[in-house]
C-alpha cells in the first residue's frame, strides 16, 4: 500500500472520529410511557434538536421513570447529572415555590384559558423564576385536567370522596385541597402508583385522561369521575449551566424544539380527552361524566380562603380573569 493511501486512510479515520466526537449526547426523561402525551413531547423534542443543530446534539429519551420519578429527575437536572427533564408540575413547587399558584383547584376554565395564561406574560414570568434555582425552563407544556379514579365507589359529589385513600402528587397545594375534600392523602412518586393501586395500599388516584390511559389504570381502577378539579401543566427544564454553554444559535434551536414538542404534546392531550371516556368505558371502567362542579368548588371554600391568603387574592384573580 502506498504511503499516500495510508495517510489518506488515517486522515479519513481521524475525520470520522472528530465527527463523532463533535456530537454531544444529552438525556431527557419522563415518568410515563413512550406512547403518551409526554412521550410524544420528548420524542418530538429529540428529533427537532437533532435536526436544528445538524446532528451536533443528540437527545437520548427515557420513559416510564427509568431514571427515577419526576422529583428525582428534576433534582438530577438541578445538580447537572442529567441535562433535561419533562415533568408535570407535581414536584416543581418543591424547587420553585412561585409555581404553586398554578395548582390551585378550579383555577382555569378550560384548556384554552390555561394555555393562554402559560404562553402569555404570567407564564413567561414564572419561567424566569427557575433561573435562580439552577434551571433553564425552556417552556410550558401540558399534562391536562385531572380527574378522580378509585376502586371503591362512584364519585358524584364531594361527600363521596370522604375517607378514600388517594395517591396524590408530592405537591403541597394538591395535598391541602384533597384534605379539604376529606380524602386520606398519600403522596407518592408516579412509578409506584400502579402497584399501590393493585395491592390496595391506596383506593384511588387522580390524573388527566392521557395519564390514566397511558398508565393502564383501568386494569386496577373501576370508577372514574370527570371532576376536572385541577389543571396540571407540564414543563421542560434544562440544567442552567448546560444551557449557558450552548451557542446563541443552539439556544434558539433548543427553545424552538421545546415549542414543537409542546405543540405535539397538547395535540395528543386533545385527542386523548376526545376519545378517552369511550376508550376507558370499553375497558370496563364506569364513568361519571356530569359531576356537579359547583358543589366541589363550594366544598373547597375554606381551603380556597387559605390559598387566597397564601398567594394573594389579586394574583389568583389575575389568572382566573385572564382573557
Amino acid at each position: 500500500m502506498k504511503l499516500s493511501q495510508v495517510v489518506l486512510g488515517a486522515t479519513l479515520a481521524l475525520g470520522l472520529v472528530a465527527g463523532a466526537a463533535a456530537q454531544t449526547v444529552m438525556k431527557i426523561s419522563i415518568s410515563t410511557a413512550q406512547n403518551s402525551h409526554q412521550g410524544i413531547a420528548i420524542d418530538t423534542f429529540a428529533k427537532e434538536v437533532e435536526k436544528r443543530t445538524n446532528g451536533r446534539y443528540k437527545i437520548q429519551t427515557f420513559y416510564n421513570g427509568a431514571l427515577g420519578g419526576e422529583r428525582e429527575s428534576i433534582e438530577a437536572v438541578q445538580l447537572g447529572t442529567q441535562e433535561l427533564a419533562f415533568s408535570s408540575t407535581g414536584p416543581v413547587p418543591n424547587f420553585v415555590p412561585e409555581t404553586k399558584i398554578l395548582d390551585v383547584p378550579f383555577l382555569f376554565r378550560d384548556k384554552a384559558h390555561a394555555r393562554a395564561v402559560l404562553d402569555g406574560p404570567i407564564g413567561q414570568d414564572l419561567l424566569k423564576k427557575f433561573e435562580s434555582k439552577g434551571f433553564k425552563a425552556l417552556g410550558w407544556a401540558e399534562n391536562g385536567f385531572r380527574h378522580m379514579t378509585n376502586s371503591k365507589r362512584p364519585v358524584n359529589t364531594p361527600e363521596d370522596l370522604k375517607g378514600l385513600k388517594m395517591r396524590t402528587m408530592e405537591n403541597p397545594v394538591h395535598i391541602a385541597a384533597y384534605k379539604g375534600f376529606g380524602i386520606v392523602t398519600t403522596p407518592m412518586a408516579f412509578p409506584e402508583v400502579f402497584t399501590a393501586l393493585q395491592q390496595g395500599t391506596v383506593d384511588g388516584q387522580e390524573n388527566p385522561l392521557s395519564v390514566i390511559i397511558a398508565a393502564k389504570f383501568d386494569q386496577v381502577q373501576k370508577h372514574l369521575s370527570l371532576t376536572g378539579h385541577v389543571y396540571s401543566p407540564a414543563i421542560w427544564v434544562m440544567n442552567k449551566a448546560a444551557f449557558e454553554k450552548l451557542s446563541a444559535a443552539d439556544k434558539k434551536a433548543f427553545l424552538e424544539a421545546a415549542k414543537e414538542g409542546t405543540k405535539a404534546n397538547r395535540a395528543r392531550v386533545d385527542e386523548d380527552d376526545a376519545k378517552g371516556v369511550a376508550d376507558l368505558r370499553s375497558k370496563g371502567m364506569s364513568v361519571v361524566e356530569n359531576v356537579d362542579k359547583a358543589r366541589f368548588v363550594k366544598a373547597l371554600a375554606p381551603v380556597n380562603a387559605e390559598f387566597e391568603k397564601q398567594f394573594g387574592k389579586a394574583n389568583i384573580e389575575k389568572i382566573r380573569n385572564f382573557k
